[in-house]
């Protein structure tokens, strides 16, 4: 008899609503759940570079792995709409059904403990300034009903999460690197993994963005469908607080779209963290990228927001996972193993930053480690091209921005460029039993999309095995 009838690798939102959506089952002793990740639980993930100003390298790095993934320690924002974070409308084809489902997925983050006063509703009317304004800047400006938890409560309500899937009987493997995943010949799966193989009648693969090289491996050894998807690469920009004020002071995180003039392409803000902190991330093979988080009780002078440029390979380069990849090993490179930083005005003119420039800047960097540096060395000429159309434009919304002070930091490389083909709403892959969900896949942009495909990824498995079901919500109601 296999080990368990659901295994699920990955313990980020995916990962996680796919155990909490099973956990009543294994209750009852109906179903046996795995829910496996590399990195440790949340209230266990220490990053020394907050600390000590230093990176030690960790392995696991308690910034992208552990459980609740890499946005555990991020600002925790989680967008209620079905079309910000991914395209939940189009995989369940209706904007009512999506719709719900964040909805509900928003209720499962308050019962385990979400701040129920930091939900951010736009004002209408200003939104409706702000939409003229935008398309006045040939921009769209896309307006969001948010909660934001900020980091220090993400944690709190990740690792309650965790606690209830212990009581429920749900097998939590951390420090556990899964290195294969193998089809039986008559049915299941065979796991292989850092301690030990394991066998499921089902498998939910949720690798989430620090998985997603894995992903592309394991599915090009399997045979598992895949299509080329779209990578986001960019740069972190950093402004002092009061710069982005007019559009944060309407949407905690503003999503605004541009389409560049000299190559059309599409460049967005991502992330925005009023009041937040730039940080360094650590990904596989020593490279390095940075992100932004928020507290909802400390804040710098600052407001930081990733500014990415979306990039669709074919012919005869499919991989934008790998091309993403050359862009931040050449950047890891450039920054002597840190990421770089480089005052906008030294960019226009052609010119490096030093450390004697960035402490002339208006804005004190939060993130002290970068490397003073040429950005444009890193970066491909559309890339820096799109990105300075764009924050040229993005001017006209948030004065200020196009500063010869603003921080610019590199490199910003979103990790989800490989999408895995799935039955819908099922998420079943080709090879029977097999599901996927959240970032790694390809499915998903963000904690609300990834969360709720992690749901249905579990609602497949469990109607495979003749299974039901149950959000802890759902159950309370």
């Amino acid at each position: 008899m296999p080990d368990y009838d659901v295994a699920i690798v990955g313990a980020g939102p995916a990962g996680l609503f796919a155990a909490l959506a099973l956990a009543e089952e294994t209750r009852r002793g109906r179903l046996r759940v795995a829910l496996i990740d590399e990195g440790l639980r949340a209230s266990q993930r220490r990053c020394p570079l907050r600390e000590t100003g230093r990176c030690a390298g960790c392995k696991p790095c308690s910034i992208m792995q552990g459980i609740g993934g890499a946005g555990t320690l991020s600002s925790g924002i989680i967008n209620l709409r079905p079309d910000v974070g991914g395209e939940l409308h189009r995989l369940l084809g209706s904007w009512e059904e999506a719709q719900k489902l964040i909805e509900l997925v928003d209720r499962v983050f308050l019962y385990f403990g979400a701040p129920r006063d930091r939900l951010f509703e736009p004002d209408p009317s200003r939104v409706s300034e702000l939409e003229r304004k935008a398309i006045r800047a040939g921009a769209k400006f896309i307006p969001i009903r948010q909660r934001h938890m900020g980091t220090e409560n993400t944690v709190k309500v990740i690792e309650a999460m965790t606690v209830y899937l212990e009581e429920k009987g749900v097998n939590i493997h951390t420090l556990t690197r899964v290195f294969h995943v193998e089809p039986r010949p008559g049915g299941g799966y065979l796991l292989k993994t850092s301690r030990g193989e394991l066998e499921a009648k089902t498998v939910i693969l949720a690798p989430g963005r620090s998985g997603a090289s894995w992903l592309a491996r394991e599915a090009r050894r399997i045979g598992l469908e895949t299509e080329p998807g779209p990578l986001d690469v960019g740069v972190r920009v950093e402004v002092p607080y009061r710069v982005m004020e007019p559009l944060t002071s309407i949407v905690w995180d503003p999503k605004i779209i541009f389409h560049t003039r000299t190559f059309d392409d599409r460049v967005r803000t991502f992330c925005t963290n009023p009041g937040g902190y730039v940080v360094k991330e650590v990904y596989g093979d020593g490279l390095v990228g940075v992100n932004g988080e928020t507290f909802a009780t400390r804040k710098s002078m600052n407001t930081n927001f990733a500014f990415l440029v979306t990039i669709k390979l074919t012919d005869p380069m499919e991989d934008a996972l790998e091309y993403g990849r050359s862009i931040a090993r050449m950047a890891t490179k450039l920054g002597g193993g840190e990421p770089l930083v480089q005052r906008l005005g030294d960019l226009l003119a052609g010119r490096r930053s030093t450390r004697d420039r960035i402490e002339r800047s208006v804005v004190e960097p939060t993130l002290r480690e970068a490397t003073p540096g040429d950005i444009g060395m890193a970066l491909p000429y559309r890339i820096l091209t799109d990105i300075l159309e764009g924050l040229e434009r993005l001017d006209d919304l948030a004065p200020g921005v196009w500063s010869k002070h603003t921080l610019l930091y590199a490199p910003e490389v979103k990790y989800y460029s490989l999408r895995v083909r799935v039955q819908t709403p099922s998420m079943e892959t080709n090879l029977p039993g097999l599901y996927a969900a959240g970032d790694g896949a390809g499915l998903s942009r963000g904690i609300n999309v990834a969360a709720a495909t992690g749901y249905l990824a579990a609602r497949g498995a469990a109607e495979r095995l003749g299974a039901e079901v149950q959000l802890p919500i759902e159950i309370q109601d």
